[in-house]
């Protein structure tokens, strides 16, 4: 009886072990801030006290260096959350920048950032996070504008951190930053032929992380809820349809291919596209298994790590019990 009593502890032990509690808070990606009801209910159930909103992007255009996708907002976006600016910057901006372009950059985006939060009264955060898919070839402008940015701003900055930037990191570098978000998503591209999920591939994730562990940067993890559809039409070329999931591939004129993937049997508007018969539709979306499953991965890991959700939308929250 004694034996049992221990086996069973010690199987209950192992099982809490296995399963840490993360505080955990979302990114906010959409260009229109705006929330409805089931999205306030799982911004306000989110046990951190900020949220990352894209506030712009950053694109060089015939050599300029120009905001898009600026971020407006109307009257249903109301939170007491902390808000932290993060600004997606394309890694071809950093080609070739100057001294004087790095400064102009900083000053720029640091302008903007202070404008967007005086005009709409956001709380604000102590932080500004920088989303660049930077390179061996862009290491050295980029880490110098984080610097800089640093220095102009009196903010803390951190940044992204992708897969590849992990495995090589001895090409890719360290960014001068005090943490990064490790990106536990884009495992692949959608836009190839393959049978894996591109949004999330555990055997992908696990050997781009095998020695994360050694990172020598605090480290939050960046996890997806979000969805999409990959379109294939008659020569293989593909597009993406956004937060579409398998559910919605239940329709009349849909074939099912698979559990996940339907031919079109008649030509059409589907989900706010012309679609031709003989296209495919293949949806990818996250479960609870796969989340799961890089928890109990990383918490072995990385120690404490708190989790940002990519991305707060109702069709993507109702979907997961966070």
């Amino acid at each position: 009886m004694k034996i049992f009593c221990f086996i069973f502890l010690f199987a209950f032990l192992l099982s809490c072990e296995n399963n840490q509690q993360h505080p955990y808070t979302f990114y906010f990606w959409r260009t229109h801030l705006s929330l409805n009801h089931e999205e306030k209910a799982a911004l306000k159930n989110a046990s951190v006290t900020y949220l990352y909103i894209r506030f712009f992007d950053i694109e060089k255009v015939d050599g300029k260096f120009r905001p898009v996708a600026v971020i407006t907002k109307d009257n249903t976006f109301i939170t007491d959350k902390e808000i932290v600016p993060v600004i997606f910057i394309k890694n071809d901006v950093f080609y070739n920048t100057t001294s004087d372009d790095l400064d102009f950059l900083v000053e720029n985006i640091s302008s903007l950032i202070k404008k967007k939060q005086n005009e709409f009264g956001f709380k604000p955060s102590k932080e500004i996070q920088i989303d660049c898919d930077w390179t061996a070839g862009t290491k050295k402008e980029y880490f110098e504008f984080l610097i800089r940015l640093q220095k102009r701003s009196k903010k803390e900055i951190t940044c992204t951190l992708r897969l590849h930037q992990v495995k090589n990191s001895k090409l890719s570098g360290i960014p001068p930053v005090g943490k990064v978000y490790l990106m536990c998503y884009s495992t692949s591209s959608p836009l190839e032929n393959s049978d894996r999920n591109s949004i999330l591939d555990i055997p992908t994730l696990k050997n781009y992380l095998n020695n994360i562990q050694a990172y020598p940067l605090k480290m939050d993890v960046a996890l997806p809820i979000y969805s999409w559809g990959i379109v294939t039409n008659h020569v293989g070329k593909h597009k993406l349809i956004n937060a579409l999931s398998t559910a919605d591939l239940e329709n009349p004129n849909f074939k099912k291919i698979s559990e996940t993937e339907v031919e079109i049997m008649k030509d059409g508007f589907y989900f706010g596209n012309y679609l031709n018969k003989g296209f495919t539709i293949k949806a990818e979306e996250i479960s609870e298994e796969q989340l799961k499953e890089v928890k109990n991965y990383l918490d072995k890991k990385i120690p404490g790590y708190t989790i940002v959700y990519y991305h707060l939308d109702r069709k993507f929250t109702e979907h997961h019990a966070l």
